[in-house]
Protein backbone atom coordinates (compact mmCIF):
# COMPACT_ATOMS: atom_id res chain seq x y z
CA UNK A 1 0.00 0.00 0.00
CA UNK A 2 1.77 3.17 -1.18
CA UNK A 3 -0.62 5.76 0.24
CA UNK A 4 -1.42 6.82 3.80
CA UNK A 5 -4.91 5.93 5.00
CA UNK A 6 -6.79 7.04 8.08
CA UNK A 7 -8.12 4.31 10.37
CA UNK A 8 -11.88 4.36 10.82
CA UNK A 9 -12.66 2.86 14.25
CA UNK A 10 -16.34 2.49 13.32
CA UNK A 11 -15.82 0.62 10.04
CA UNK A 12 -16.42 -2.87 11.42
CA UNK A 13 -19.61 -1.71 13.10
CA UNK A 14 -20.77 -0.08 9.86
CA UNK A 15 -20.02 -3.19 7.80
CA UNK A 16 -21.98 -5.41 10.20
CA UNK A 17 -25.10 -3.36 9.52
CA UNK A 18 -25.13 -4.98 6.06
CA UNK A 19 -25.15 -8.60 7.23
CA UNK A 20 -23.16 -11.32 9.03
CA UNK A 21 -19.47 -10.58 9.50
CA UNK A 22 -17.65 -12.86 11.96
CA UNK A 23 -14.47 -10.90 12.57
CA UNK A 24 -14.00 -12.48 16.00
CA UNK A 25 -13.82 -16.00 14.56
CA UNK A 26 -11.20 -15.09 11.96
CA UNK A 27 -7.60 -15.22 13.13
CA UNK A 28 -6.10 -14.28 9.75
CA UNK A 29 -4.64 -17.69 8.93
CA UNK A 30 -5.20 -17.41 5.16
CA UNK A 31 -6.85 -20.83 4.74
CA UNK A 32 -9.78 -19.21 2.94
CA UNK A 33 -7.54 -17.63 0.31
CA UNK A 34 -5.53 -20.82 -0.19
CA UNK A 35 -8.76 -22.79 -0.71
CA UNK A 36 -10.05 -20.50 -3.48
CA UNK A 37 -9.27 -21.68 -7.02
CA UNK A 38 -9.87 -18.21 -8.49
CA UNK A 39 -7.74 -16.00 -6.27
CA UNK A 40 -4.32 -15.02 -7.60
CA UNK A 41 -1.94 -12.08 -7.35
CA UNK A 42 -2.71 -9.19 -7.24
CA UNK A 43 -6.16 -10.23 -5.94
CA UNK A 44 -6.12 -12.05 -2.59
CA UNK A 45 -9.66 -12.72 -1.51
CA UNK A 46 -11.39 -13.22 0.81
CA UNK A 47 -8.71 -12.70 3.49
CA UNK A 48 -7.49 -9.24 2.45
CA UNK A 49 -10.89 -7.53 2.25
CA UNK A 50 -11.99 -9.04 5.54
CA UNK A 51 -8.86 -7.73 7.24
CA UNK A 52 -9.43 -4.26 5.80
CA UNK A 53 -12.76 -4.18 7.64
CA UNK A 54 -11.28 -5.65 10.83
CA UNK A 55 -8.50 -3.05 11.15
CA UNK A 56 -10.69 -0.12 9.98
CA UNK A 57 -9.15 0.60 6.55
CA UNK A 58 -12.24 2.12 4.92
CA UNK A 59 -10.28 3.63 2.00
CA UNK A 60 -8.64 0.40 0.80
CA UNK A 61 -11.93 -1.45 1.31
CA UNK A 62 -13.80 0.99 -0.96
CA UNK A 63 -11.00 0.67 -3.51
CA UNK A 64 -10.98 -3.13 -3.39
CA UNK A 65 -12.29 -5.24 -6.27
CA UNK A 66 -11.84 -8.50 -4.36
CA UNK A 67 -15.43 -8.84 -3.06
CA UNK A 68 -16.69 -8.63 -6.66
CA UNK A 69 -14.06 -10.96 -8.11
CA UNK A 70 -15.24 -13.59 -5.60
CA UNK A 71 -17.79 -15.89 -7.28
CA UNK A 72 -19.55 -16.91 -4.06
CA UNK A 73 -18.77 -20.63 -4.34
CA UNK A 74 -18.32 -21.22 -0.60
CA UNK A 75 -15.00 -23.11 -0.67
CA UNK A 76 -13.53 -20.53 1.71
CA UNK A 77 -16.16 -21.26 4.35
CA UNK A 78 -15.61 -25.00 3.97
CA UNK A 79 -11.87 -24.57 4.51
CA UNK A 80 -12.10 -22.14 7.45
CA UNK A 81 -10.81 -23.88 10.62
CA UNK A 82 -12.80 -21.50 12.83
CA UNK A 83 -16.11 -21.72 10.93
CA UNK A 84 -15.99 -17.93 10.55
CA UNK A 85 -18.02 -18.12 7.30
CA UNK A 86 -15.85 -15.89 5.07
CA UNK A 87 -18.33 -16.44 2.23
CA UNK A 88 -21.01 -14.63 4.23
CA UNK A 89 -18.53 -11.90 5.13
CA UNK A 90 -17.75 -11.34 1.46
CA UNK A 91 -21.47 -11.11 0.65
CA UNK A 92 -21.81 -8.53 3.42
CA UNK A 93 -18.89 -6.56 2.00
CA UNK A 94 -20.53 -6.53 -1.44
CA UNK A 95 -23.69 -5.04 0.04
CA UNK A 96 -21.57 -2.48 1.91
CA UNK A 97 -19.79 -1.53 -1.32
CA UNK A 98 -23.09 -1.18 -3.20
CA UNK A 99 -24.04 1.46 -0.64
CA UNK A 100 -20.70 3.25 -1.08
CA UNK A 101 -21.19 3.49 -4.85
CA UNK A 102 -24.76 4.80 -4.53
CA UNK A 103 -24.84 8.57 -4.01
CA UNK A 104 -28.57 8.65 -3.18
CA UNK A 105 -28.32 6.64 0.05
CA UNK A 106 -31.21 4.41 -1.05
CA UNK A 107 -29.03 1.30 -1.43
CA UNK A 108 -27.75 1.72 2.13
CA UNK A 109 -31.31 1.82 3.49
CA UNK A 110 -32.44 -1.16 1.40
CA UNK A 111 -29.47 -3.32 2.42
CA UNK A 112 -29.61 -2.46 6.12
CA UNK A 113 -33.38 -2.45 6.72
CA UNK A 114 -35.82 -5.21 5.86
CA UNK A 115 -38.63 -2.66 6.17
CA UNK A 116 -36.95 -0.55 3.49
CA UNK A 117 -36.17 -3.59 1.33
CA UNK A 118 -39.80 -4.66 1.12
CA UNK A 119 -41.42 -1.29 1.77
CA UNK A 120 -39.71 0.38 -1.20
CA UNK A 121 -40.97 -2.36 -3.52
CA UNK A 122 -44.49 -2.08 -2.09
CA UNK A 123 -44.44 1.72 -2.39
CA UNK A 124 -43.45 1.65 -6.07
CA UNK A 125 -46.00 -1.10 -6.77
CA UNK A 126 -48.80 0.93 -5.14
CA UNK A 127 -47.67 4.03 -7.04
CA UNK A 128 -47.98 2.09 -10.30
CA UNK A 129 -51.48 0.92 -9.30
CA UNK A 130 -52.47 4.54 -8.67
CA UNK A 131 -51.04 5.66 -12.02
CA UNK A 132 -52.77 2.86 -13.93
CA UNK A 133 -56.14 3.44 -12.28
CA UNK A 134 -55.82 7.19 -12.72
CA UNK A 135 -54.94 6.74 -16.40
CA UNK A 136 -58.10 4.70 -17.06
CA UNK A 137 -60.39 6.98 -15.03
CA UNK A 138 -59.16 10.40 -16.17
CA UNK A 139 -57.29 9.90 -19.45
CA UNK A 140 -59.37 7.15 -21.03
CA UNK A 141 -62.51 8.51 -19.31
CA UNK A 142 -63.81 5.21 -17.95
CA UNK A 143 -66.05 4.90 -14.91
CA UNK A 144 -65.16 2.66 -11.99
CA UNK A 145 -67.84 0.15 -12.99
CA UNK A 146 -66.52 0.04 -16.57
CA UNK A 147 -62.98 -0.40 -15.32
CA UNK A 148 -63.90 -3.47 -13.28
CA UNK A 149 -66.26 -5.11 -15.78
CA UNK A 150 -65.66 -3.96 -19.35
CA UNK A 151 -63.84 -6.27 -21.74
CA UNK A 152 -61.12 -4.34 -23.55
CA UNK A 153 -57.94 -4.78 -25.53
CA UNK A 154 -54.58 -3.25 -24.84
CA UNK A 155 -54.07 -1.05 -27.91
CA UNK A 156 -55.45 2.12 -26.28
CA UNK A 157 -52.58 1.99 -23.76
CA UNK A 158 -49.67 1.44 -26.15
CA UNK A 159 -48.81 5.06 -27.08
CA UNK A 160 -48.59 6.05 -23.39
CA UNK A 161 -47.07 2.82 -22.12
CA UNK A 162 -44.26 3.07 -24.67
CA UNK A 163 -42.89 6.21 -23.02
CA UNK A 164 -43.59 4.80 -19.56
CA UNK A 165 -41.67 1.61 -20.39
CA UNK A 166 -38.67 3.50 -21.71
CA UNK A 167 -38.69 5.72 -18.60
CA UNK A 168 -38.67 2.80 -16.15
CA UNK A 169 -35.78 1.24 -18.09
CA UNK A 170 -33.56 4.25 -18.67
CA UNK A 171 -34.00 6.06 -15.35
CA UNK A 172 -32.65 3.08 -13.36
CA UNK A 173 -29.89 2.69 -15.95
CA UNK A 174 -28.87 6.31 -15.39
CA UNK A 175 -28.56 5.60 -11.67
CA UNK A 176 -26.48 2.51 -12.46
CA UNK A 177 -24.19 4.49 -14.75
CA UNK A 178 -23.65 7.12 -12.06
CA UNK A 179 -22.83 4.37 -9.56
CA UNK A 180 -20.42 2.77 -12.02
CA UNK A 181 -18.67 6.14 -12.34
CA UNK A 182 -18.34 6.33 -8.55
CA UNK A 183 -17.03 2.77 -8.46
CA UNK A 184 -14.44 3.72 -11.07
CA UNK A 185 -13.45 6.74 -9.03
CA UNK A 186 -12.83 4.59 -5.97
CA UNK A 187 -10.99 1.67 -7.55
CA UNK A 188 -9.17 3.40 -10.42
CA UNK A 189 -8.93 7.02 -9.25
CA UNK A 190 -5.99 9.01 -8.00
CA UNK A 191 -3.42 10.95 -9.98
CA UNK A 192 -0.69 8.38 -9.36
CA UNK A 193 -2.85 5.68 -10.91
CA UNK A 194 -3.72 7.32 -14.25
CA UNK A 195 -4.06 4.72 -16.98
CA UNK A 196 -3.99 5.41 -20.75
CA UNK A 197 -7.37 5.29 -22.51
CA UNK A 198 -5.93 2.75 -24.92
CA UNK A 199 -5.72 0.25 -22.06
CA UNK A 200 -9.39 0.75 -21.22
CA UNK A 201 -10.33 0.26 -24.87
CA UNK A 202 -8.13 -2.82 -25.22
CA UNK A 203 -9.97 -4.56 -22.37
CA UNK A 204 -13.49 -3.32 -23.22
CA UNK A 205 -14.43 -6.67 -24.70
CA UNK A 206 -13.91 -8.31 -21.32
CA UNK A 207 -16.65 -6.17 -19.78
CA UNK A 208 -19.34 -7.21 -22.27
CA UNK A 209 -18.13 -10.80 -22.49
CA UNK A 210 -18.33 -11.36 -18.75
CA UNK A 211 -21.62 -9.48 -18.50
CA UNK A 212 -23.26 -11.78 -21.05
CA UNK A 213 -21.51 -15.11 -20.47
CA UNK A 214 -20.71 -15.23 -16.72
CA UNK A 215 -17.59 -17.13 -17.78
CA UNK A 216 -15.68 -16.30 -14.59
CA UNK A 217 -18.03 -18.59 -12.70
CA UNK A 218 -17.11 -21.39 -15.10
CA UNK A 219 -13.46 -21.19 -14.02
CA UNK A 220 -14.38 -22.92 -10.78
CA UNK A 221 -13.22 -26.57 -11.15
CA UNK A 222 -16.31 -28.09 -9.55
CA UNK A 223 -18.80 -29.48 -12.09
CA UNK A 224 -21.82 -28.31 -10.10
CA UNK A 225 -20.60 -24.73 -10.32
CA UNK A 226 -20.15 -25.01 -14.07
CA UNK A 227 -23.77 -26.13 -14.27
CA UNK A 228 -24.67 -23.09 -12.15
CA UNK A 229 -22.81 -20.93 -14.68
CA UNK A 230 -24.88 -22.38 -17.55
CA UNK A 231 -28.10 -21.54 -15.70
CA UNK A 232 -26.88 -18.01 -15.06
CA UNK A 233 -26.02 -17.69 -18.73
CA UNK A 234 -29.53 -18.71 -19.74
CA UNK A 235 -31.03 -16.21 -17.32
CA UNK A 236 -28.66 -13.47 -18.53
CA UNK A 237 -29.60 -14.30 -22.13
CA UNK A 238 -33.28 -13.95 -21.23
CA UNK A 239 -32.73 -10.59 -19.53
CA UNK A 240 -30.58 -9.28 -22.39
CA UNK A 241 -33.12 -10.40 -25.03
CA UNK A 242 -36.00 -8.74 -23.18
CA UNK A 243 -33.94 -5.56 -22.78
CA UNK A 244 -33.22 -5.42 -26.53
CA UNK A 245 -36.86 -6.09 -27.39
CA UNK A 246 -38.19 -3.44 -25.00
CA UNK A 247 -35.68 -0.74 -25.94
CA UNK A 248 -35.32 -1.22 -29.70
CA UNK A 249 -38.38 -3.19 -30.80
CA UNK A 250 -41.06 -2.13 -28.33
CA UNK A 251 -43.67 -1.14 -30.94
CA UNK A 252 -43.13 -4.42 -32.78
CA UNK A 253 -43.20 -6.51 -29.62
CA UNK A 254 -46.02 -4.71 -27.78
CA UNK A 255 -49.06 -5.04 -30.02
CA UNK A 256 -52.61 -6.36 -30.22
CA UNK A 257 -51.85 -7.98 -33.58
CA UNK A 258 -52.25 -11.77 -33.74
CA UNK A 259 -49.22 -13.53 -35.23
CA UNK A 260 -48.81 -17.21 -36.17
CA UNK A 261 -46.71 -19.36 -33.84
CA UNK A 262 -43.72 -19.42 -36.20
CA UNK A 263 -43.50 -15.60 -36.28
CA UNK A 264 -40.32 -14.16 -34.62
CA UNK A 265 -42.45 -11.82 -32.50
CA UNK A 266 -43.75 -14.87 -30.66
CA UNK A 267 -40.93 -17.39 -30.44
CA UNK A 268 -38.25 -14.84 -29.49
CA UNK A 269 -40.42 -13.61 -26.62
CA UNK A 270 -41.37 -17.14 -25.57
CA UNK A 271 -37.73 -18.22 -25.64
CA UNK A 272 -36.57 -15.31 -23.49
CA UNK A 273 -39.41 -15.92 -21.03
CA UNK A 274 -38.55 -19.64 -20.84
CA UNK A 275 -34.92 -18.83 -19.95
CA UNK A 276 -36.06 -16.44 -17.22
CA UNK A 277 -38.62 -18.86 -15.79
CA UNK A 278 -36.15 -21.74 -15.70
CA UNK A 279 -33.29 -19.73 -14.17
CA UNK A 280 -35.33 -17.98 -11.50
CA UNK A 281 -37.34 -21.07 -10.54
CA UNK A 282 -34.10 -23.01 -10.10
CA UNK A 283 -32.69 -20.31 -7.81
CA UNK A 284 -35.82 -20.18 -5.65
CA UNK A 285 -36.10 -23.98 -5.38
CA UNK A 286 -32.44 -24.39 -4.41
CA UNK A 287 -32.69 -21.68 -1.80
CA UNK A 288 -35.82 -23.25 -0.34
CA UNK A 289 -34.18 -26.68 -0.22
CA UNK A 290 -31.01 -25.18 1.34
CA UNK A 291 -29.00 -28.24 0.37
CA UNK A 292 -26.08 -26.29 -1.09
CA UNK A 293 -23.69 -24.40 1.18
CA UNK A 294 -24.24 -21.10 -0.63
CA UNK A 295 -28.00 -21.25 0.04
CA UNK A 296 -28.06 -22.58 3.61
CA UNK A 297 -28.38 -19.17 5.20
CA UNK A 298 -30.68 -17.49 2.67
CA UNK A 299 -32.62 -14.58 4.15
CA UNK A 300 -36.15 -13.55 3.04
CA UNK A 301 -34.79 -10.64 1.00
CA UNK A 302 -32.58 -13.08 -0.95
CA UNK A 303 -35.76 -14.34 -2.62
CA UNK A 304 -37.00 -10.92 -3.72
CA UNK A 305 -35.12 -10.58 -7.00
CA UNK A 306 -35.65 -14.13 -8.39
CA UNK A 307 -39.33 -14.15 -7.38
CA UNK A 308 -40.01 -10.75 -8.95
CA UNK A 309 -38.17 -11.75 -12.12
CA UNK A 310 -40.09 -15.04 -12.26
CA UNK A 311 -43.43 -13.26 -11.82
CA UNK A 312 -42.49 -10.70 -14.47
CA UNK A 313 -41.74 -13.43 -17.01
CA UNK A 314 -44.75 -15.55 -16.01
CA UNK A 315 -47.23 -12.65 -16.17
CA UNK A 316 -45.78 -11.49 -19.50
CA UNK A 317 -46.20 -14.90 -21.08
CA UNK A 318 -49.69 -15.19 -19.54
CA UNK A 319 -50.74 -11.95 -21.26
CA UNK A 320 -49.76 -13.46 -24.61
CA UNK A 321 -51.58 -16.72 -23.96
CA UNK A 322 -54.77 -14.94 -22.87
CA UNK A 323 -54.70 -12.71 -25.95
CA UNK A 324 -54.29 -15.65 -28.32
CA UNK A 325 -57.04 -17.63 -26.61
CA UNK A 326 -59.57 -14.81 -27.02
CA UNK A 327 -59.74 -13.50 -23.44
CA UNK A 328 -59.03 -9.76 -23.85
CA UNK A 329 -60.34 -8.66 -20.46
CA UNK A 330 -58.27 -11.27 -18.60
CA UNK A 331 -55.26 -10.26 -20.71
CA UNK A 332 -55.79 -6.62 -19.72
CA UNK A 333 -55.84 -7.33 -15.99
CA UNK A 334 -52.90 -9.71 -16.28
CA UNK A 335 -50.99 -6.98 -18.10
CA UNK A 336 -51.90 -4.68 -15.21
CA UNK A 337 -50.37 -7.20 -12.78
CA UNK A 338 -47.33 -7.56 -15.06
CA UNK A 339 -46.64 -3.81 -14.87
CA UNK A 340 -47.18 -3.71 -11.09
CA UNK A 341 -44.59 -6.48 -10.61
CA UNK A 342 -42.01 -5.47 -13.24
CA UNK A 343 -41.74 -1.76 -12.44
CA UNK A 344 -40.54 -2.22 -8.81
CA UNK A 345 -38.11 -4.84 -10.13
CA UNK A 346 -36.61 -2.31 -12.53
CA UNK A 347 -36.87 0.85 -10.44
CA UNK A 348 -35.77 -0.56 -7.07
CA UNK A 349 -33.97 -3.90 -7.48
CA UNK A 350 -31.94 -3.00 -10.56
CA UNK A 351 -30.17 0.18 -9.38
CA UNK A 352 -30.31 -0.24 -5.59
CA UNK A 353 -30.97 -3.90 -4.75
CA UNK A 354 -29.12 -7.15 -5.26
CA UNK A 355 -29.69 -7.18 -9.02
CA UNK A 356 -27.05 -4.45 -9.34
CA UNK A 357 -24.34 -7.09 -8.80
CA UNK A 358 -24.97 -8.06 -12.45
CA UNK A 359 -23.17 -4.83 -13.34
CA UNK A 360 -20.61 -4.63 -10.55
CA UNK A 361 -19.14 -8.11 -11.05
CA UNK A 362 -18.32 -7.64 -14.77
CA UNK A 363 -17.08 -4.12 -14.06
CA UNK A 364 -14.74 -5.46 -11.38
CA UNK A 365 -13.33 -8.08 -13.75
CA UNK A 366 -12.89 -5.37 -16.38
CA UNK A 367 -11.17 -2.95 -14.00
CA UNK A 368 -8.89 -5.73 -12.76
CA UNK A 369 -7.94 -6.59 -16.35
CA UNK A 370 -7.22 -2.90 -17.03
CA UNK A 371 -5.03 -2.68 -13.93
CA UNK A 372 -3.06 -5.77 -14.86
CA UNK A 373 -2.51 -4.57 -18.43
CA UNK A 374 -1.42 -1.16 -17.12
CA UNK A 375 1.05 -2.79 -14.73
CA UNK A 376 2.65 -4.52 -17.71
CA UNK A 377 3.26 -1.20 -19.50
CA UNK A 378 6.79 0.21 -19.52
CA UNK A 379 7.32 2.98 -16.93
CA UNK A 380 7.57 5.67 -19.62
CA UNK A 381 4.06 4.88 -20.90
CA UNK A 382 2.62 5.06 -17.39
CA UNK A 383 4.32 8.39 -16.70
CA UNK A 384 2.97 9.79 -19.97
CA UNK A 385 -0.57 8.79 -18.96
CA UNK A 386 -0.18 10.52 -15.60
Amino acid sequence: MDRAYRIDPHLLRDVREYGPFDANGCFNCGSCTLACDLTAFPAAYPRRSIQYAVVGLAGPLRESLDPWLCQDCGDCSTACPRDAQPRESMATLRRYLMAQYDWTGIAAKIHTSRAWAFGSLAFVGLLVVALMVGYHLWVVGMSVSDLTSQSMGLSHMFPTITYFTLAVIFIPLLFLVSQAVRMHGYVMGGGERKIPRSVYLAEAGALFRHMLTQERMGECPDAARRVRMIKHRLMAAGVFTMFVLLVFFLRFFQTDAIYPLWHPQRWIGYGAAAFLLYGTADIVIRRLERKEEIYKRSAPEDFTFPILLFLTAASGIAVNILRYTGLPSAAHYTYFAHIVVSVPLLVVELPFGRWSHALYRPLAIYFQAVKERAMALPPAARQEAA
